[in-house]
C-alpha cells in the first residue's frame, strides 16, 4: 500500500473517531502529496524519497510554528502544531540514534577520504543523500563538523 493510500485510509478512520487534529494533519499530508503528483505532470507518481522529503518539511514547519506560538504565549496553538507534527512523523522512517548517526558519518568520512573541515561539503553531499529521511540535516551537519574538527 502506498503512502497516499495509507493516508486516505487513516483519514477515514480519523473521521469516524472524530479526531480533529489528526484529521487536519492527515488532510495536509494528502494535499502536499497531491500537489507533488500534479507537479510531476499528468498524475505522475511521487518517489519514496520525495515523499520522505515532503513529510520532513511538513514536520519542520509544524515544529517551527509551535516554537513561535510558544514564544507568543499561545500554548493551545503550539500544542496543536506539536500534535500535528507527531502525527506526520509517524509516517517517516525511524530516526537514527546519535550513536548510529556518528558511526554512519564516520564510515562516510572514511569512504570519501576527508580529513579536514575544507572537505565538509564533500562529506555532507554523500551523508545527506545516504541518510535522507533517517536523520535531520541539522544533526548530520553538526556530527560532520564534530568529527572533522
Amino acid at each position: 500500500m502506498s503512502l497516499f493510500e495509507k493516508v486516505n485510509e487513516d483519514i477515514k478512520s480519523a473521521m469516524k473517531a472524530r479526531e480533529r487534529v489528526r484529521l487536519d494533519a492527515l488532510r495536509s499530508i494528502k494535499k502536499e502529496l497531491l500537489e507533488a503528483r500534479t507537479a510531476k505532470n499528468a498524475g505522475g507518481e511521487v518517489s519514496e524519497s520525495d515523499e520522505i522529503r515532503i513529510l520532513q518539511k511538513m514536520v519542520k514547519q509544524r515544529r517551527d510554528s509551535a516554537e513561535i506560538y510558544a514564544t507568543q504565549n499561545r500554548q493551545e496553538m503550539a500544542d496543536q502544531e506539536n500534535h500535528e507534527a507527531e502525527v506526520i512523523s509517524a509516517y517517516l522512517p525511524a530516526q537514527l540514534t546519535t550513536e548510529e548517526l556518528e558511526s554512519a558519518v564516520k564510515e562516510i568520512i572514511v569512504t570519501t577520504g576527508a580529513s579536514s573541515m575544507k572537505e565538509m561539503g564533500k562529506v555532507m553531499g554523500v551523508a545527506s543523500s545516504m541518510l535522507a529521511g533517517k536523520a535531520d540535516g541539522k544533526d548530520i551537519s553538526a556530527m560532520v563538523k564534530k568529527l572533522l574538527s
